[in-house]
């Protein structure tokens, strides 16, 4: 797994104002923030070769969302995650209990999988290797509070029981 840094305002957890400035302050720290459409986007492609035809899968725009998520088995490439590069989110975090998703490549999670074991266990994949069963080309995904094992791409949209969102991938 990977560090996700916090995105909220360090005004949302200090100011006790009305919630209408609250709401203000937010939409001013959005548009305050530096990276956001001030500069144009830096795209960094892997391939190391001078010529100027590029594949759209490999060039990568730095400090940016995905859209749409993308959760995928092992098999599927991390990355920026776009209708054109269908790429695997590996910067996901969860909404409802604000924490990283940690994801864990050829391993699924056991059917007897609860609540109570992620809330107690994660991220401690020494705790949590109890309830992992090795499986080839599958990705095991879990935050706190949810769960999921994948084997193939799949738009996160379509499951509207997960609240996991990007969480901007490092520039």
């Amino acid at each position: 797994t990977s560090f996700c840094p916090i995105f909220r305002s360090a005004k949302l957890f200090t100011k006790a104002e009305s919630s209408e400035e609250d709401i203000d302050d937010i939409i001013n720290d959005i548009f305050d923030d530096s990276s956001f459409a001030k500069k144009p986007v830096k795209l960094k492609s892997k391939s190391t070769s001078s010529t100027s035809e590029t594949n759209s899968g490999s060039v990568q725009a730095c400090g940016k969302r995905c859209c749409p998520v993308y959760l995928g088995g092992s098999t599927a490439l991390y990355g920026i995650g776009t209708n054109i590069s269908k790429r695997t989110c590996d910067q996901l975090r969860c909404t409802a209990c604000d924490f990283c998703v940690a994801h864990y490549d050829d391993y699924l999670w056991d059917k007897s999988c609860d609540y109570l074991f992620f809330r107690n266990n994660m991220p401690e994949l020494s705790k949590l290797r109890v309830k992992m069963i090795k499986k080839k080309g599958s990705r095991a995904y879990a935050c706190q509070c949810s769960w999921r094992s994948i084997d193939e791409l799949t738009d996160l949209q379509t499951d509207r029981q997960l609240h996991w969102v990007c969480g901007k991938h490092a520039e």
